[in-house]
């Protein structure tokens, strides 16, 4: 055995060429070109990863602040009740009759400020606001010798918003094209309302 550090076999390039001054150069050529295409992917991969993990932080953030909104949904209900409980009082003169209705108040009180502790905010426009449809549902419409068209004339039902993502729309009636009057927030133009679906 010779202690050439080199034998023969060992100095052919894997595909069989002759190493050389060309040989090398094709070598740390295809070497380079493989570094940089490793190096693209790894890239690629750390990009990858860094979006996955921001977008798994938003919805775990989405899914803590919005938790309640199934819950706070099914609470609509019982506000509405209340609501309408309180907007036809018995008429008697009973004071327990009368001290029903403060508690059905009081009730009416805790779970708006329940509502409110958790985000959830009261949508109630007023007559002459204009009719938004990303916060308001157009239950009819109708004619108004003071409001302009598309202003909001009465809200029928409340509606709820939950940290600025609507948990449920305000049901409104709106003015309709043939009302006269101001536009509403002093917009000149007046204002039409969009009907088609």
């Amino acid at each position: 055995m010779s202690e050439d550090p080199q034998s023969p076999e060992e100095t052919a390039s894997p595909s069989g060429a002759a190493a050389g001054p060309e040989g090398e150069v094709d070598a740390q050529a295809a070497l380079a070109a493989e570094n940089a295409a490793l190096k693209e992917q790894v890239l690629r991969f750390a990009a990858d990863a860094e979006n996955i993990r921001r977008r798994s932080e938003r919805e775990t953030n989405d899914a803590r602040a919005y938790a309640i909104q199934k819950f706070a949904r099914d609470l609509l209900g019982v506000a509405d009740t209340l609501g309408r409980a309180l907007a036809a009082p018995p008429a008697s003169e009973d004071a327990g009759v009368r001290n029903f209705l403060v508690g059905v108040e009081m009730t009416q009180k805790a779970l708006l400020a329940a509502f409110e502790a958790n985000g959830v905010k009261t949508l109630t426009p007023s007559a002459g606001d204009r009719f938004d449809p990303h916060q308001h549902q157009a239950m009819m419409e109708q004619d108004s010798p003071e409001l302009a068209p598309g202003a909001v004339i009465q809200c029928l039902q409340p509606g709820y918003e939950l940290l600025g993502r609507l948990v449920r729309p305000a049901m409104v009636v709106v003015a309709s094209r043939g009302s006269g009057g101001a536009a509403p927030d002093g917009d000149p133009r007046g204002g039409r309302l969009d009907t088609r679906a």
